[in-house]
This record gives structure tokens, sequence and C-alpha cells, in this order.
């Protein structure tokens, strides 16, 4: 069954700042919710689908459903880290395909800079690696680089220039965290956190809730906002643990990816803005080569010299990403926020010239989940 133009997103919202230490992780998905609902101009009522995965509840959709009074006739909290979000919007759009449901709310919200990054580190005991006193999850990313390093002589100035260019976009993005400029001697000269991954090779921790409300690609029309289309989409999972990841240069973004394109029927060619989840620099090396932006190895010299950055040959991460936006322990709900309004053309200063498909791809665990969604303003 293909879900290719079948579901549109039709709002999305999120916190207005990235440290509440007031507001619990529920209270971020309801403020959320409430503001996506009433951008699609939609009623809470009519909401019959929900999605949620969380580091802070057991059964995030239960606890969701409870505070926000509503009764769902499908449910999924499918926990697979930070890409887990990205999935959803398949799982959403099969459930509203399928007549399972036919208004689906996704959402997500993390305190973690108010409790002091202490989720962030959360994960199950695995006798494997925790002998070897790994930092996780820096370590498990550091280890990804460093044979990165060692099979393709990427180096450290082109993992900087993948910070660099995440903070230029920030500094056009009014609510961005960190919007102070760097260069690439600041990211070399910031501390090592875990060889070879510096300070500002790591994302951010803060606080912050999104929500993403998707329906019937007929039903979008009568809607107030333009509707976002999901053209493709596919997920897949090589690994839990990186000592077990079968090649740490290659990520599950691959099949995911090929998947996605295959269903929306485009290619690399026509997508005008990738959103990637760059919890580490490393990442967004990784996945422009997993996905067939550029050959396996050669995604250091891609990013090099502002490609990536405002101004260069394509757009990544217009929001500033998870290294210089927000990063409240899982970021793949705010991927799909920054490529809607892109699409929609609502980003304001950073907005694209053109931009009509965007792919939005998540990352869970370590590099362990991989989730990608290929967006239009276009039904097809």
């Amino acid at each position: 069954m293909s879900i290719k133009g079948k579901v549109a997103i039709v709002g999305v919202s999120e916190t207005d700042s990235w440290y509440m230490p007031d507001l619990s992780p529920l209270d971020m998905m309801a403020k959320s919710a409430k503001r996506a609902l009433d951008e699609a101009g939609i009623d809470k009522s009519e909401v019959d689908g929900l999605f949620s995965a969380s580091s802070y509840y057991y059964m995030p959709t239960l606890s969701l459903g409870e505070y926000l009074g509503i009764t769902p006739r499908y449910t999924d909290s499918t926990t697979v880290g930070g890409s887990s979000f990205v999935s959803f919007l398949m799982h959403a759009a099969a459930a509203i395909s399928s007549g399972l449901c036919n208004v689906a709310l996704i959402c997500y919200g993390s305190s973690q800079r108010s409790d002091f990054g202490k989720v962030t580190s959360m994960s199950e005991k695995n006798p494997y690696e925790d002998l070897m006193g790994v930092l996780y999850p820096l370590s498990s990313y550091a280890l990804a680089a460093q044979r990165h390093m060692a099979e393709y002589g990427t180096t450290n100035e082109q993992l900087a220039e993948v910070a660099v260019a995440s903070r230029k976009w920030a500094a056009l993005t009014p609510k961005a965290t960190k919007t102070e400029p760097i260069t690439i001697q600041d990211v070399l000269n910031s501390p090592m956190i875990s060889s070879p991954l510096h300070k500002m090779d790591c994302c951010l921790v803060t606080d912050g809730g999104g929500a993403v409300v998707l329906t019937s690609a007929e039903r979008a029309k009568s809607l107030k906002q333009k509707p976002v289309y999901l053209l493709g989409a596919g997920e897949s999972h090589f690994h839990r643990s990186i000592s077990s990841m079968p090649n740490l240069t290659e990520t599950a973004a691959k099949p995911s990816g090929e998947d996605a394109f295959k269903m929306a029927g485009v290619t690399q060619a026509d997508v005008d803005l990738l959103m990637l989840y760059d919890a580490f620099t490393i990442n967004v090396i990784l996945f422009l080569e997993d996905l067939g932006f550029c050959p396996k190895g050669e995604g250091g010299a891609f990013v090099s010299n502002g490609r990536i950055a405002p101004g260069g040959q394509l757009a990544v991460n217009t929001n500033g990403g998870g290294l210089s936006y927000c990063h409240p322990g899982m970021f793949g709900i705010f991927l799909i926020i920054e490529a809607v309004r892109q699409l929609r053309r609502d980003a304001g200063e950073r907005q694209l010239e053109k931009c009509d498909i965007a792919l939005v791809h998540g990352n869970g665990g370590t590099l362990s989940s991989q989730a990608t969604a290929i967006l239009s303003n276009q039904s097809s």
C-alpha cells in the first residue's frame, strides 16, 4: 500500500522557550498541541489518533490522552529514540489512509535542561560497553567519527563545517538558542568531549515541546493552512548498541531513504531542503552519504566551503538544527516543524527562495533507528 499524497500536515507548533523550569513535559506537549490544532482550525474533540514517545513517561500516549481529555481510536507510542516522530508520520498516514483514525496528533515534550540533562544519558545497561567507561551517547558517536576519519580521511575541520553552517542558519532564526557567529577554529578550540568530538560538535541540551497535526489530503483542502503532503517514508534499524553496529560508517538511513525516495517517486536532485538529525556533526556527514546526496566517504568534502550554509548549494537544517536551535533530548519533531514552515513559505528571514520538496530524516539511539520522510507542498 502506498500512502503517497494521501495525508497532509495541517498544523505545527512548538514552545516559545527552550528553558521552562515551571512546566512539565506534559504541559509543554499540551501547549504545543493546542497551538497546532488552532493553526489547523481543528477542534480537540476531532482528534482520534494520538502519537507520542518520551524519556519521561512509561506510557506517553496514555498520559497525554488523560491530560488533554482525548479518547483516541488509534494510539502509538513506539519509542525508537529521536527518530520516533519522523517514524510517526508514516504510522499516522497508514492509520488515516486505512480509516483507523481521521485526525492524528503527534506530540513531544522534555524538560531536560531544567533537569540538568539527567535524562539525556538514560539508557538500559550494556554489560559489553559499560566496562569500557563509555560516555553515553557521546562516545558512541565519537567512535563512528573516528572510524570515518580513519577510513576516508575526514578531518576535524570538515566536522566543524557542519557546526558553523548550523550556527549561520540559527542566526536567521529568532527562537534559536545559539545565534552568535562561530568559526571553524572556534569549534576546534572548544573543549574535547569525546575524541574527536569537541563541545561544539555536540548538540544542545534544552527543554522544549512540539506538536504536528495530520489529516487526509481531502480534508486538508478545506482547512486554514496550506497543506504539506507526505509523499514517501521509510524506516529501518540495524542495531541498538554501537558495539553491535555492523559498519560504523554506514547507517540504516540507506534503506530508509531508499524506501522513501521510491514511494515518493522523486530523486535527490528534486530535494530543496534537507532536515537531518544533527545530534553530532558526524551525523550530517553520514546521512548525506547514506541518503545518496554524495558518495560514501565524501561527506566531509561535500560540506566544506559553506556548501550547506546560507547561500550554499544545498540547504541543510535551516532553523539551526540540534546544534544551535534546540535539542530537548529527542529532536525529530522539530525537523518536521521547520520543513513544514519552509514548504508553506512561513520561515521568515531564513525562507528559501525555492522550497517545494523537503526531506526530513530522524535518528534514534546510537545511530540506531533511522526514519526518512519526503514532504511537499504539492500532493504529487
